[in-house]
């Protein structure tokens, strides 16, 4: 941050000392761009394939992620569900020591999320061996539909700007890629074919645009529906008004051919996650995170809800993250004098995702945006995005997800503006604009090569990944390093699992399979004595082990109560 935030200064500054710095190789290189931005699929295909491949070629610097948060295990939970062919598997009989952030146990034994991200990586993993392949695979998929988004709304060059900023930003080294939550890549897909079928739909009614907005709505339905819903919001009011005075409103009859097979596809995938909620938490309404943050939560998701009764905890770990980290954010925001300065937080986390410093210098021409009609319904989107993050109480950036597009949108029409710019009648917003994209590249470069330059991250804390610059350290490997040793032991074993009570609650390694009792390992929460016994008397056919991951290597060591039970 502190490498980005000194180039976007210089940027800034060191055009209006030289304000035709590199014109002439930047000329050249516009000239080749325009050219290829103009054949429209041939730009959005660009990008995709841009997006999956340089992700490929740099995998020697950035690897497959591993397994590494509560979110990674609970949506490969459910990848590995529904490749079994079911969509929730039946509660273990030792589920008390298999309790885990993320994963509920009752009435089912699954994930709490919704279901698009497993079906994402359960599909890589059946397609092409590897879960994460179906995240790379959407990822590349998001960045061309970013582009074909903005084809809707700005010339086809920044369109094809668009795609690569999102590329670079997103696509290479965001935790959207990096680790197994590519909740943030599969709803800004669904978006961006909201936001560029919308404008062609109107102008142009087709049934293929239709087809492609219902797409949109209804992945959303199944990944981040409330914030979907903040999108649908603004969309039905703009295809209202339409209806009611556009110029190119189709008759009755061609709207109701235009608009059946479309709302047929949004209430198939309604119905389809109506049954998920009814096989995988025991009614069609309840949706998911529903059930999970009823039996283990105490804050709640909105500033004006007061906080839920505290569990009787069954594990330490889950009580730390759920009455300590949480309410720790619920604590903040839930006064008068702390709601504007955590908001003020949560507007300050998103920009440092989505534009980090050298994305924010277009924004001092953000007033003529505002005035601006090209784009005037994008940051009316925005703004009813803005009032419902506002009553939320945490947000993460992937919450926002659905209008990344939006957001690109927004920040091109800025860089337009600012390009512009001739303070003195000399060039200076076109240099401005040119080192800014200078700035994006060079960075993608850097972040290729973190230990050398002496600024990898962290494996924690977390917070990291607020910061679009995720990865390429690849994090987990203690985990990783002990479950593949257990996996190439002769027989069944058990790993009971001991925390110190320093333990960081997000650094959790008690997961398992869908299938728990068939599972070659099964990872166990260490309990009180008599609890304990229960366990092994259940799994007295196992090894059993003691892991210890706070020592520095995790400690791993026979369990020591294993003579105790009786084979």
């Amino acid at each position: 941050m502190l490498i980005e935030g000194g180039l976007t200064v210089t940027a800034f500054a060191l055009p209006f000392a030289l304000p035709n710095l590199g014109s002439g190789l930047f000329a050249r290189i516009e000239r080749a761009f325009r050219h290829v931005a103009r054949h429209k699929g041939y730009a959005v295909t660009a990008v995709g394939l841009a997006a999956l491949l340089l992700r490929l070629a740099i995998l020697p610097f950035c690897p497959i992620p591993l397994q590494f948060v509560p979110n990674d295990f609970s949506f490969l939970l459910a990848a590995s569900t529904f490749l079994r062919g079911r969509l929730a598997n039946p509660t273990p009989a030792m589920w008390i020591h298999f309790e885990s952030i993320h994963i509920t146990m009752q009435p089912t034994y699954s994930s709490m999320y919704f279901p698009s991200v497993g079906l994402v990586l359960a599909a890589g993993k059946l397609l092409f061996g590897n879960p994460w392949f179906g995240e790379l695979c959407v990822s590349a998929l998001m960045c061309a539909a970013i582009c074909w988004m903005l084809q809707a709304w700005l010339p086809p060059g920044w369109a094809l700007l668009g795609g690569i900023l999102a590329l670079l930003r997103l696509g290479l080294f965001s935790y959207w890629i990096n680790t197994y939550n590519c909740g943030g890549s599969v709803a800004a897909l669904a978006g961006a074919l909201v936001l560029g079928a919308l404008p062609r739909l109107t102008r142009a009614p087709r049934l293929r645009y239709g087809l492609l907005l219902a797409a949109g709505i209804a992945i959303l339905a199944i990944t981040r529906p409330y914030e979907g819903l903040l999108l649908c919001l603004p969309v039905a009011i703009y295809l209202g008004r339409w209806l009611l005075r556009g110029k190119s409103r189709p008759s009755t009859g061609a709207l109701i051919r235009l608009s059946a097979l479309p709302l047929a596809v949004v209430l198939a995938v309604v119905a389809w996650l109506g049954y998920y909620d009814y096989r995988a938490f025991g009614k069609p309404t309840t949706l998911p995170y529903t059930v999970d943050r009823a039996t283990y939560a105490i804050a709640p998701y909105y500033v004006w809800q007061s906080p839920n009764p505290a569990p009787d905890y069954h594990h330490e770990v889950l009580r730390s993250f759920y009455a300590q980290s949480e309410m720790s954010s619920f604590s903040k925001i839930h006064t008068l004098a702390g709601f504007l300065p955590q908001t003020l937080l949560k507007v300050a986390r998103s920009f440092e995702f989505y534009a980090g410093f050298a994305l924010l210098l277009p924004l001092i021409m953000i007033r003529r945006v505002f005035l601006d009609r090209r784009i005037r319904f994008l940051v009316l989107c925005v703004l009813v995005l803005a009032a419902g993050m506002a009553i939320e109480i945490f947000l993460v950036p992937h919450y926002l997800a659905p209008f990344t597009a939006a957001f690109y949108a927004i920040g091109l029409q800025a860089m337009r503006h600012l390009r512009l710019w001739r303070p003195g009648d000399q060039p200076v917003g076109l240099t401005m604009v040119r080192l800014d994209v200078a700035i994006c590249l060079i960075l993608a470069g850097l972040r290729l090569f973190p230990g050398p330059l002496h600024f990898a991250l962290p494996e924690w804390p977390v917070s990291s990944w607020t910061d679009t610059w995720y990865g390429p350290d690849h994090f987990g490997t203690e985990r990783a390093r002990v479950a593949s040793g257990m996996e190439q032991l002769p027989g069944q074993q058990l790993v009971i699992v001991r925390y110190s009570p320093r333990h960081n609650p997000l650094d959790e390694w008690v997961y398992n399979a869908p299938d728990i009792d068939d599972s070659k390992v099964v990872w166990a929460r260490e309990m009180d004595a008599p609890h304990n016994l229960e366990l092994m008397h259940y799994y007295a056919n196992r090894k059993m082990w003691l892991v210890e991951p706070d020592s520095l290597p995790a400690a791993v060591s026979p369990y020591p109560a294993t003579p105790q039970v009786t084979r």
